[in-house]
């Protein structure tokens, strides 16, 4: 997993949509980053062995570039993702959007630092009843902990003028 900032540009969309050519109003990943961490809600889009496409709404944090959430492994995002990691994740704002492309699947264990700080991070859900410790992701007993980790992501707080795409190597 890479804690690099992304390339930036225009994405590609047909004529008539406005976006501008330039790079004057390119967001800025810091700004997209931050709406990723304080989001509450994102969106989870799976493909089903058969093809079909499966879209979960999924509590989790974003820290160190990349979006950490947990579950059953039985569920049938997670069993989609074992077959096929391609996946999309997005926030429920289509006005301010950020719509990404990556891969995801069940990790291993984080281990005491890293669990410490995502059960920092799930203190966003106190207020709903959820607080995982900071040992929740270890042990046989365990809740699954996934990882999404983007390739590509779209982005715009005022479309089109700001209409930003964001890659990763």
């Amino acid at each position: 997993m890479s804690n690099e900032n992304p390339v930036t540009d225009r994405p590609l969309m047909p004529d008539g949509y406005g976006v501008p050519t330039d790079s004057a109003s390119l967001l800025d990943w810091a700004d997209v980053e931050r709406r990723l961490v304080e989001s509450a809600v994102y969106w989870l889009a799976t493909t089903r062995p058969d093809g079909r496409p499966h879209v979960v709404p999924r509590w989790g944090v974003w820290l160190d570039g990349a979006f950490w959430y947990d579950g059953s492994p039985q569920t049938r995002h997670v069993r989609n993702l074992v077959g096929n990691a391609a996946c999309t994740l997005h926030l429920e704002d289509g006005t301010r959007a950020v719509i990404m492309e990556g891969t995801a699947g069940p990790t291993t264990p984080p281990g005491p630092a890293l669990g410490a700080r995502l059960s920092t991070a799930y203190r966003k859900y106190e207020d709903q009843g959820y607080t995982p410790a900071p040992d929740s992701w270890e042990g046989e007993q365990a809740g699954g902990l996934c990882r999404f980790t983007p390739t590509s992501a779209l982005a715009w707080l005022s479309f089109p003028v700001d209409a930003t795409r964001f890659r990763w190597s």
